[in-house]
């Protein structure tokens, strides 16, 4: 996603066309629609003819793809799990040495996969939003459309086999169906928007209790099909007369707990807060704890009320902005173009970067990344924001710096940092 600041604000997201493209593989209703009747509410199903993908979903991963990752790719754990019965198998039933030179004792080994999946069990490719090249960059655009941090799993499943129980997820998932098809039986929530700290085991008598009554939803799966699903509701899914492979993006939303959290946190701050409690307090009688909670509670009201909003924008920035890496960079080919840099190269900001520029008072300004913060010359402002706005630009057209000798400093600087790459 790349940010861009508008006049007397800070960055924000435009978002590329491609983006737009992304969400609406995945969805058969309009954006607005979507955001207004399903986003965080309500399941959504949308069949293949809906879509306008004539290919389906096997262009992301394909059946001969994911043979491939677990055959050629050394793959190792945590980037395989597997699942059998409503159980997931110890690593150690399918993974060993790396062979010659590896030194290493997790990698996937295919003959003990192949026995398992043969047998019935599940297999769940995780993690290929960093893997796998064509679900690195759908999952970037479909990260931009939502504004939210991306994960994407794909399960791929015997015929007639279950992988996992009736459950639910703390997080939103859209479900592609690539190949072969599955039975979905979604039912409602037990517990409405569970936080990531609150997982269905917990609830697991509630779960089996709902999931014996009428589903909310009884449908199954074709290749192409895609199904919303937000947090909570309750899920289990059968693959049918032959194999079924689907892909599951979660969507890690923020909430308002979230933002409870990077509050309570910015509470140490208040000295009333930090107060130790009385000598001697008695924690067994609740008319003890009494006054010291009412202090507490009004402590924490009058902190609150004076609550920075750029302090907690800025903690939560540091908490999601890492989840979601931009694309990724060729580092050899960077260093080429560092080395053979002049006027006449052209750059462009990094695909999917996150960033803020803010003026300092002390004739410098800020750029704040996912996972860094750089200071430049003030002088470097107005060719940092034609920069960041996402287009193509020569090294040597930079504005507001006096020759090209600055402009390639600067871009240098930028290059190397992994801000820009060569275009």
């Amino acid at each position: 996603m790349t940010y861009v600041d508008p006049p007397g604000g800070h960055g924000r997201p435009a978002v590329p066309l491609s983006a737009a493209e992304a969400l609406a593989r995945c969805v058969s209703v309009e954006p607005a629609k979507f955001a207004a009747d399903h986003w965080g509410r309500s399941p959504l199903l949308s069949r293949a003819a809906e879509l306008p993908n004539p290919h389906g979903f096997t262009d992301l991963l394909s059946p001969a793809d994911a043979d491939e990752l677990l055959s050629r790719r050394g793959l190792r754990t945590p980037f395989l799990r597997v699942a059998k019965d409503g159980q997931l198998v110890p690593a150690a039933r399918y993974t060993g040495g790396g062979g010659a030179g590896a030194e290493i004792g997790d990698q996937v080994l295919d003959e003990k996969v192949l026995a398992l999946y043969a047998d019935g069990a599940t297999l769940v490719l995780q993690g290929l939003h960093r893997t796998w090249p064509a679900l690195v960059d759908f999952t970037r655009d479909l990260g931009a459309a939502l504004a939210q941090p991306l994960q994407v799993n794909a399960y791929l499943t015997p015929a007639g086999s279950q992988g996992f129980a009736t459950h639910y997820d703390t997080h939103d998932v859209f479900v592609l169906q690539v190949d072969g098809r599955k039975h979905w039986r979604i039912h409602p929530p037990v517990l409405v928007d569970p936080l990531e700290r609150q997982p269905w085991g917990g609830r697991a008598d509630e779960v089996a209790a709902t999931a014996d009554g009428r589903p909310a939803l009884d449908v199954v799966l074709e290749p192409g099909d895609a199904l919303y699903l937000p947090r909570g509701w309750l899920h289990s899914a059968q693959a049918q007369e032959s194999s079924s492979l689907h892909l599951t993006v979660g969507i890690r939303a923020l909430t308002r707990y979230a933002v409870v959290e990077e509050l309570l946190g910015l509470a140490a701050e208040d000295a009333r807060l930090r107060a130790g409690l009385p000598f001697g307090l008695d924690l067994a009688d609740p008319d003890a704890i009494e006054p010291e909670l009412t202090e507490t509670v009004e402590a924490l009201r009058d902190w609150l009320l004076r609550a920075d909003p750029a302090a907690v924008a800025a903690r939560l920035r540091a908490r999601v902005w890492p989840a979601a890496r931009p694309a990724p960079i060729r580092p050899l080919a960077q260093a080429e173009a560092l080395a053979r840099l002049d006027p006449d190269s052209r750059v462009a900001v990094r695909a999917g970067s996150r960033w803020q520029l803010t003026p300092a008072g002390d004739g410098t300004v800020v750029l704040r990344l996912f996972d860094r913060t750089l200071t430049l010359p003030g002088t470097c402002e107005a060719a940092l924001r034609a920069l960041l706005a996402g287009e193509v630009t020569r090294v040597g057209d930079l504005p507001g710096l006096d020759d090209d000798a600055d402009r390639l400093t600067l871009a240098r600087r930028l290059l190397k940092e992994a801000v820009l790459v060569p275009a």
